[in-house]
């Protein structure tokens, strides 16, 4: 039992800083705290390097199968006959689906190195097997028959070779923490203790704290691991962009308070999940175990999270940087404008809430005088703001302004589709918007975009009452759970005539 006197020695919550330095003063760090925190979003591109490993797998195939080709048709594709190609075109096919489908890439932790070159080879074999027998049935020349075998050799060895890379590179990531899940208990239980006894002794989970809605009875520390506030205090806690999960170790049975703590965690953007009760000591490992197992990325599965946040990143590379390239005419002439108008800095950089609640800083060009800058977006563009500069009306009216953000969708803090960031601490009237709406931080679910389907159907600009921030956060929602390629490509199509068409809203 707390006492009063421990109760006013509980260490008050740290201030705001950024996540970089993410440190807890006055918080001890426990015992299951890595040296350094990563935010999700940079921990979820070492997950994703799956797809990585999978396509310089299948290139490396695809240019083994050409040099085999090559060599049984005498050095010439055009003289090739089916006979010659067909067995081995049907062999890089199918080798890379085969290494998917297994699960090879996922490189769990527990996971050998010699489990894992054995598969690849065993997979590369029987790939090797079925090119010769489509060699036997087509009766190919002979020549064929003696490239079916080192083709099947070459594969075998090669995909050993980079498998072991592979596995050594994530072996070196794991022990770096950037694939072991960063987590957060709610509820200060015997549960939470059994749990973190568990992560103790296996090392495969961060368990960074605690929280408990019942605060003022609950200890200061479990185990080492400190309790950082209750259900309120999560939040908004700084530590929600490192997160991957939230568990809840209440004990299920109390169904009143679990509902009643989901429904308060509702709006958050991180996964919740709840610690089934388990009475045997191997149900409890296994428990801990799934928690820490963080795989890489799956690959080759039809529908997938992960495989459309590769997609998403892929388009906004192979969009983003030939449209940093065609637009740098436009940006330099921009610059120059901004700095002829009026004194101050060219570029106006500004901490909003990416990914995940993660802060990131946001570029645009400067469009209001330098001595009205206003950072937090406490007062909101108004039609005829005397803080807007000459040149800031025509780059706000034309959204060029947003231009520089092309930068960051580069560095991966973006997209260029996306529910648009918002200003930390922004407001609308008096009150913060964010407040406005419970469901708001599910808008960072996703990274924030340059434009989206909430700017290309109305809702863009200044949020001057709680019904537009409504509106914008249905809007942002209903792209998150709609998100795909076709979707984006739809939205950039639609961003240029809707917006420069749009001249109603206040910009």
């Amino acid at each position: 039992m707390t006492t009063e006197s421990d109760r006013l020695a509980r260490p008050s919550p740290a201030p705001e800083q950024a996540p970089e330095s993410l440190e807890p003063t006055r918080h001890p760090r426990g015992p299951l705290r890595p040296s350094t925190l990563r935010t999700v979003r940079a921990r979820r591109a070492r997950r994703l390097a799956s797809h990585t490993f999978y396509g310089v797998d299948a290139l490396a195939v695809a240019v083994l199968t050409i040099g085999t080709v090559l060599w049984t048709a005498g050095g010439s594709l055009l003289n090739a006959t089916v006979a010659q190609t067909g067995p081995f075109v049907v062999g890089a096919v199918l080798l890379p689906y085969l290494l998917a489908s297994s699960g090879a890439y996922l490189l769990e932790r527990r996971q050998r190195w010699a489990y894992q070159v054995a598969q690849v080879m065993a997979l590369a074999f029987v790939s090797g097997l079925v090119v010769l027998g489509l060699v036997a049935v087509l009766r190919s020349p002979e020549p064929a028959a003696r490239g079916a075998l080192w083709w099947t050799v070459l594969a075998a060895t090669g995909l050993a070779a980079l498998h072991t890379l592979w596995f050594v590179l994530v072996r070196r990531w794991r022990r770096l923490h950037w694939l072991t899940p960063n987590i957060v208990l709610v509820g200060a239980t015997a549960h939470a203790e059994q749990l973190i006894n568990e992560a103790i002794a296996r090392r495969h989970i961060n368990v960074l704290g605690i929280f408990d809605d019942r605060l003022n009875r609950s200890p200061l520390t479990v185990l080492g691991v400190p309790v950082l506030g209750d259900t309120e205090a999560l939040l908004t806690h700084r530590i929600l962009p490192h997160l991957d999960e939230i568990v809840i170790t209440v004990d299920p049975s109390a169904t009143t308070r679990v509902r009643a703590i989901m429904a308060r965690l509702a709006p958050l953007p991180n996964p919740v999940r709840m610690l089934v009760d388990q009475d045997e000591a191997t149900a409890k490992a296994a428990a801990v175990a799934h928690l820490g197992d963080a795989p890489l990325a799956p690959v080759g599965r039809p529908i997938d999270p992960d495989r459309k946040a590769v997609a998403k990143r892929a388009q906004d590379l192979l969009v983003g940087i030939p449209m940093l390239v065609l637009a740098s005419p436009l940006l330099v002439l921009a610059a120059l404008a901004v700095r002829l108008d009026s004194p101050g800095p060219i570029f106006f950089k500004q901490h909003r809430h990416g990914f995940n609640n993660e802060e990131i800083l946001v570029w645009k060009f400067r469009t209001m005088r330098h001595d009205a800058a206003d950072s937090r977006a406490e007062r909101q563009v108004s039609a005829g703001d005397d803080r807007v500069t000459r040149v800031g009306r025509i780059l706000r009216k034309t959204s060029v302004d947003e231009l520089p953000q092309l930068l960051n969708v580069i560095r991966g803090e973006m997209a260029l589709v996306g529910p648009r960031p918002h200003a930390i601490g922004m407001k609308t009237g008096e009150v913060q918007s964010a407040q406005l709406v419970a469901e708001y931080a599910h808008r960072h679910r996703i990274k924030p975009g340059l434009t989206g389907w909430a700017a290309v159907n109305g809702s863009r600009g200044p949020l001057q009452s709680p019904s537009d921030v409504k509106r914008r956060v249905a809007l942002d929602v209903e792209y998150i759970e709609r998100q795909t390629l076709w979707l984006d490509l739809k939205i950039l199509a639609l961003t240029g005539p809707r917006l420069l068409g749009d001249r109603s809203a206040v910009r």
